[in-house]
C-alpha cells in the first residue's frame, strides 16, 4: 500500500509539471518576456501548501519571495488561481496589483498593495480549498512597465489583465497542490 501511495504521488508530480503553468490570460501575452524568480518559504514548486494557508486552516496567504526583477519594473502584480476547479474557467483565489517595484516580497498573511476580486467577488485572498483530491493552485507574478494599473481596491481579474495588456515586462510562475484534510 505504501509504494502504490508513493507512485500516486510521483505521477500527480509528473502530470503536474506537464501541465501548462497557468491559463492563458486573454490580455497577457507573456511569450516574449523575462522570466524571473518566484518562490515560497512555504512549500517548493509543485510541492503540497500548508494547510495554515487553506480555508482548513487560517485561510493566510502564504509567504510569497521573488527576485531577478527586470531592471525596467515599476510595480507588480499577481494573480492565483485553481485551473482544477469545476466550471469552464479557473477559479482565480487572489488578485493583487500595484505591488511596488521596491517590495520583494510578500510575507505570510499580509499584502503590499491594492486587493482585486476573487471569484467570489470578495477583495483579498481566498486560500485553497478543493471540494475534493488534489488541486493545483498556480501563482503568476507580471512585472509591469507602470506604477499604477488605475483601478482602486476591487478590481476584476479581467479588468487587471486587460490593464495589464502591452505593459508586462516580466513574469514568474509557482505552483502548489492542495487536498483536504
Amino acid at each position: 500500500m505504501r509504494i502504490l501511495r508513493s507512485l500516486v504521488s510521483v505521477a500527480v508530480v509528473l502530470l503536474a509539471a506537464c501541465q501548462p503553468t497557468i491559463s492563458a490570460s486573454p490580455g497577457v501575452d507573456v511569450s516574449n518576456v523575462l522570466r524571473f524568480s518566484l518562490n515560497s518559504p512555504d512549500f517548493q514548486d509543485t510541492g503540497m501548501i500548508p494547510k495554515v494557508t487553506s480555508c482548513q486552516g487560517d485561510n493566510k496567504s502564504p509567504e510569497l519571495a521573488w527576485k531577478s526583477l527586470p531592471p525596467d519594473t515599476r510595480s507588480l502584480a499577481l494573480i492565483m488561481e485553481d485551473p482544477d476547479a469545476p466550471g469552464t474557467t479557473p477559479f482565480t483565489h487572489w488578485v493583487l496589483y500595484d505591488i511596488p517595484a521596491r517590495a520583494t516580497r510578500l510575507t505570510e498573511g499580509t499584502q503590499v498593495g491594492v486587493s482585486g476580486l476573487n471569484s467570489l467577488k470578495n477583495a483579498g485572498y481566498m486560500g485553497p480549498c478543493p471540494p475534493g483530491g488534489i488541486h493545483r493552485y498556480y501563482f503568476r507574478l507580471y512585472a509591469v512597465d507602470e506604477d499604477s494599473l488605475g483601478f482602486p481596491a476591487g478590481a476584476t481579474r479581467a479588468q487587471v489583465e486587460t490593464a495589464l495588456k502591452g505593459h508586462v515586462i516580466g513574469v514568474a510562475d509557482l505552483m502548489g497542490r492542495y487536498e483536504q484534510q
